[in-house]
């Protein structure tokens, strides 16, 4: 048994050699070991390793020279690895030790000096926050593309008149632009968030060592400044042991997605048979392996599906940091997985949810004909009985619902009644009611800020246009 379980054993590692006499286990070498996902690291970990370097010779703690050879090296393997020639080995565990094992093998000596005064710690925690603050860049981006799309429907169809809905009942006629640009609305404050997120994660953790800072007589501001940080971290121990910029990238995420969520729920009803509302494009449209005759909005029914992903990656780095003492504990090496897979799914949704709108199809009539059932005008007609006749608006409301109930009876919409029928349950009613019972003329009132009228939608729209693109 011995001699077998011998076998499963690797080198003593370079990285506590001194400490072990054994090397690790193979199952031990498996659970420890990150390079399978944490490899898409690796140019915040040389552009981390670049600012040490240069900051170290720059205090005079290593040799100029040691500085320019050390410079070359990460260079080189920086471009070996988008070249897709490196060898990365899970024997190395992570990033880290794959680059600076690499480093030794181009320059050899002098790559030992670059871990000098810092730690694997305070390494990981600023380059996590580099990638974090690279996805947020680039989640901003897509996300404006997005208004964009959205902007430029709003204003196509700022006359375009749907049904509004509350409890998915027909409630009062709207117009598709309003609709739209509450998605825009929504967006603009998640990518406040995002900013937020950004901001705040903003304070670079090199130089705060394994978790008590060091001893030599580094210039933490040098590091901050050449990686684009705001400020170093204040404090060494919370340098290596946050992960509040992680979740509440997660958090800014799982609030994103579940936006586009509802706009995905919203194309699935829009372009069922029973509502068609839109028509997505072939390119966002799937088919039946059976049914030849149906369009399956598959990439919304997708997008609607992955914020679950999304709420559990920030669950799961929830669950590992809650018993966490300081500083550091090897449970934070599960912190990637869950942002990296949160990360991947929210692009793809943008884009997806991206893609549809700028390719979708409208069915104007269809819409108008729909706004205009389940007496989608009865509030008009209770605010008309209220601004005309002066009725209190709950008195006013009675009268509504006592009309409603009559055409209901007479399968007949209330512009359709009689003025002797509306007469005959409130006296005072005159002809000028029926201005106020077509769904464009409802749409048209709504001049409130805010509200859904064309003209408002417009210059809504333009106004978007100038705070978010």
């Amino acid at each position: 048994m011995a001699d077998d379980n011998s076998q499963t054993k690797t080198s003593v590692s370079t990285m506590w050699g001194g400490r072990f006499a054994g090397g690790p286990d193979a199952l031990m070498e498996a659970i420890n070991a990150s390079i399978s996902f944490d490899k898409r690291l690796y140019a915040q970990d040389i552009a981390g390793s670049k600012a040490h370097a240069a900051m170290l010779v720059a205090c005079d703690i290593i040799a100029a020279k040691d500085g320019e050879e050390i410079q070359r090296g990460l260079d080189q393997i920086r471009d070996e690895i988008e070249a897709g020639n490196f060898n990365f080995k899970a024997a190395l565990e992570d990033i880290h030790m794959n680059v600076e094992s690499r480093l030794a093998e181009l320059i050899g000596e002098a790559a030992g000096r670059l871990h000098t005064a810092r730690s694997r710690n305070d390494q990981v925690a600023t380059d996590f926050k580099l990638w974090v603050r690279d996805t947020l860049d680039g989640i901003d981006g897509a996300l404006q593309s997005f208004q964009g799309v959205m902007i430029d429907l709003a204003k196509h169809h700022a006359a375009t008149v749907m049904p509004g809905f509350t409890h998915l009942q027909t409630a009062q006629p709207v117009t598709f632009g309003h609709h739209m640009l509450a998605y825009v609305e929504m967006i603009g404050r998640d990518r406040g968030r995002f900013a937020d997120c950004r901001a705040r994660l903003n304070e670079c953790p090199l130089g705060s060592a394994a978790l008590a800072g060091t001893s030599f007589p580094i210039d933490r501001q040098m590091t901050s400044q050449a990686l684009g940080f705001a400020r170093p971290t204040a404090n060494s121990l919370d340098g290596v042991s946050d992960r509040d910029f992680a979740l509440e990238f997660l958090s800014a995420a799982s609030i994103a997605a579940m936006h586009l969520s509802r706009l995905a729920e919203e194309i699935v009803i829009w372009t069922s048979s029973q509502f068609d509302f839109i028509r997505l494009s072939d390119g966002f449209s799937t088919g039946s392996s059976i049914m030849p005759q149906k369009r399956n909005p598959d990439a919304a029914e997708l997008v609607r599906a992955k914020i679950g992903r999304i709420v559990g990656a920030m669950n799961a780095l929830l669950m590992v940091m809650k018993g966490l003492p300081l500083a550091y504990g090897k449970d934070m090496q599960e912190d990637k997985e869950p942002v990296f897979d949160a990360a991947q799914s929210l692009e793809l949704c943008i884009a997806a949810m991206t893609g549809m709108m700028d390719q979708v199809e409208v069915n104007g009539d269809t819409m108008a004909a729909a706004a205009g059932t389940g007496y989608a005008t009865a509030t008009d007609l209770a605010d008309w009985l209220v601004r005309e006749l002066g009725l209190p608006f709950r008195n006013a409301h009675h009268v509504t619902g006592a009309l409603v109930k009559l055409a209901e009876n007479k399968g007949l919409g209330l512009e359709a009644l009689s003025l002797t029928e509306m007469q005959g349950v409130e006296s005072g009613i005159t002809e000028a009611v029926f201005s106020v019972l077509g769904v464009e003329n409802s749409v048209a009132s709504r001049r409130s800020f805010g509200g859904t009228a064309p003209e408002n939608v417009m210059a809504a729209a333009k106004l978007a246009a100038e705070r978010f693109l």
